[in-house]
């Protein structure tokens, strides 16, 4: 599942990515909205989002893109509170329903005041995906997996995203530990950027692995972006296959 920042490093080549995203293997795309305050994002995703600021990428333009990508491959999108609540949250979804959007991650929305907005996914049939962090309590998880819709996205370190040299050992007992809270799949974020090291997520029980910082350096090092995503992305999926 490999994540892309709508808009970078502009919009034509943003959707040429896109393309290269779906023909490279991918199952599942996660797609960012850019945001100027993206607490949860370290400073490769960060860059990229001002960029695409910086260029007046808007969340229409990713809406579009995300219509675009979703007749070829699968698309959750990945938007920060503000976006979603300036716009109007029913609006909002029914905006992502509407581009054939299956899911949203809004990784600042605490789980007390999820409701809401899990009720008017469930009602234009998007998947409200949560997160969970090593630190998450058992209490805590018993509500978000009851609540939790498509997958469960399991932060594998705490911090912000970026590659890591290597996850820890303490990824497959939190990989259990969420899957004895819920149904669902289960994918596991954060650090992961070589095939090995996603391979070795997928070995601690991950349902799915999901690539973000890797990606978009290597969007933003390349002379010819789309390729070199698509040399990575295929590489991170022969390793799990």
């Amino acid at each position: 599942m490999p994540y892309m920042m709508g808009g970078f490093p502009d919009l034509p080549t943003s959707r040429a990515i896109a393309e290269a995203y779906a023909a490279a293997g991918s199952d599942l795309v996660e797609l960012g909205v850019p945001f100027s305050d993206p607490l949860a994002d370290g400073p490769v995703i960060h860059a990229a989002g001002t960029r695409a600021l910086g260029q007046g990428v808007t969340t229409e333009d990713v809406l579009e893109l995300a219509a675009w990508l979703a007749s070829r491959v699968p698309v959750v999108v990945m938007c920060y509170a503000n976006p979603v609540y300036a716009r109007g949250a029913d609006a909002f979804v029914a905006a992502l329903a509407a581009a054939g959007v299956s899911g949203l991650i809004v990784p600042d929305l605490p789980m007390e005041e999820a409701p809401a907005l899990l009720e008017r996914c469930d009602a234009e049939g998007v998947a409200l995906v949560p997160l969970v962090a090593p630190t998450t309590a058992g209490d805590r998880l018993d509500v978000i997996g009851s609540r939790a819709r498509g997958f469960v996205y399991a932060v594998s370190l705490t911090g912000t995203t970026g590659e890591r040299d290597a996850l820890g050992g303490g990824l497959a007992p939190m990989v259990q530990r969420v899957k004895a809270h819920t149904d669902l799949p289960v994918a596991v974020g954060f650090g992961i950027a070589t095939p090995e090291q996603a391979a070795g997520a997928a070995a601690a029980g991950a349902d799915g692995v999901i690539v973000g910082t890797r990606l978009v350096r290597a969007a933003a090092e390349a002379e010819d972006p789309p390729a070199a995503v698509a040399q990575l992305l295929a590489a991170l999926a022969a390793a799990l296959r």
